[in-house]
């Protein structure tokens, strides 16, 4: 997708790796309300449909999910120098913490409030995911598939992964093609 000039957009390179520098030091546990917050309402970088559509593209590609992300968006507005700036901000400064937290949890990892206090950040991490994918799923008022259909196959993902155990893999390659078929039907219908 080419950025519309009229939208915000990073300034400079300088710009692209501190904002992802920032974005990865917010991202413990999960970076996925703090990538859409951060990039779509408060940076503006995105629109909420294109956060989705790339978003999806960074889940089936090999790596981190962010990591993909900020690849593309660094390659969106930059080219490839972008695409490498971006990737040093998620991974330089956010190496050198998790470093220095590896030493102090090999020191005070057994100690009950420090596995307290892993506990609780993995409650509000699914919370913050949950509360993200109820922000997101107003992007799809735009999606050409009426909203019951997209509202069967959000269901059908949380059943394979929850109540069948699915693999991610299989979920995505299943309902994601299946919605992929759906949609371009629904498409070709309707420019024919």
């Amino acid at each position: 997708m080419t950025p519309d000039i009229a939208r915000p957009r990073p300034t400079s390179l300088l710009d692209l790796f501190i904002s992802f520098t920032i974005l990865a030091l917010q991202g413990f546990g999960g970076v996925l309300a703090v990538v859409q917050r951060e990039l779509v309402e408060r940076k503006k970088w995105l629109t909420p449909e294109e956060f989705v559509e790339d978003w999806a593209v960074a889940q089936i590609m090999p790596g981190p999910n962010v990591v993909n992300l900020s690849l593309m968006i660094g390659d969106r507005y930059f080219g490839l120098r972008g695409a490498l700036v971006a990737l040093a901000g998620m991974l330089c400064v956010p190496l050198l913490v998790v470093l220095g937290l590896a030493l102090l949890y090999a020191q005070y990892g057994s100690h009950p409030g420090v596995a307290g206090a892993l506990r609780g950040m993995a409650a509000v991490t699914a919370g913050m995911i949950a509360a993200t994918g109820l922000k997101l799923a107003s992007a799809l008022r735009s999606h050409p598939l009426p909203r019951w259909q997209n509202a069967l196959i959000a269901l059908g993902c949380i059943g394979f992964v929850l109540g069948l155990r699915l693999p991610l893999a299989y979920t995505l390659l299943i309902l994601g093609g299946l919605g992929y078929v759906l949609t371009y039907r629904k498409l070709k219908g309707a420019a024919a």
